[in-house]
């Protein structure tokens, strides 16, 4: 399993600011399934102490939930202490079934308006892991997943090759 942490180039306006993504090598009859993890929940009042004017870009006509969801990306993102728990958990518990983890800060200032993996829909190709509800998770926060089955090659059997 390949572990990639990208640092940041520049100091960060806050501690909430990296992302974490992971790739499993066979998924739901796909392979390599890209899954973006998440923080499904906070402490409201962490987000509340932050200064979002100097965090988020804001460009005229966009709205107040344009904004409220691009504090949701940030609310989402893991702390660099939290990022090494999770990337060691995924480690310890799921190296034989992970190709790769990802992790990178995000870009600030974040632009308004992007959308939470928190708020994506579910259908058919759309999915969440979560992974706080398996058996034996041991991390102190709760963290999700969200996968695109469309977005990966089905495996193939034998007779298709």
């Amino acid at each position: 399993m390949e572990v990639n942490i990208i640092s940041p180039e520049q100091n960060l306006p806050l501690d909430r600011a990296y992302m974490v993504s992971i790739v499993i090598r066979s998924f739901k009859g796909r392979k390599d399934v890209e899954v973006h993890l998440y923080r499904p929940s906070w402490d409201q009042s962490e987000e509340n102490s932050y200064n979002w004017d100097l965090i988020i870009s804001q460009t005229p006509g966009q709205t107040g939930h344009d904004l409220e969801k691009s504090r949701h990306v940030v609310m989402e993102s893991f702390t660099v202490e939290e990022r090494d728990s999770l990337v060691g958990y995924l480690q310890d518990r799921y190296s034989q079934k992970l190709r790769t983890i990802n992790s990178a800060p995000l870009s600030f200032p974040v632009p308004g308006g992007l959308m939470p993996l928190s708020m994506l829909p579910e259908n058919e190709n759309h999915g969440r892991i979560r992974f706080d509800q398996i058996p034996n998770y041991t991390l102190s926060f709760p963290v999700h997943g969200f996968y695109d089955l469309s977005a990966h090659a089905p495996i193939l059997t034998g007779e298709e090759v």
